[in-house]
């Protein structure tokens, strides 16, 4: 592997991540239980997040943006 796709994939971890955070706060402020589901469960809280767009569509364009560096790196 060499440097720019280690440096792609190392954004676009970090950036899932970061959308990850981003969406475990909205669905904590949502509701209690869906806060215990996106801490434990993180594919099930993306699911939660295409149902709810309104307010968790930032977390959304966040992981798509983490995607598209993770697939730069191949």
């Amino acid at each position: 592997m060499d440097a720019g796709s280690a440096t792609f994939l190392t954004y676009g971890a970090a950036i899932l991540l970061t959308s990850w955070v981003l969406l475990l706060v909205t669905a904590w402020k949502e509701d209690y239980a869906w806060g215990l589901c996106t801490l434990f469960l993180p594919p099930l809280s993306y699911l939660y997040a295409l149902t709810r767009l309104d307010k968790a569509g930032e977390a959304i364009v966040v992981a798509v943006v983490g995607w598209v560096f993770i697939f730069l790196a191949i």
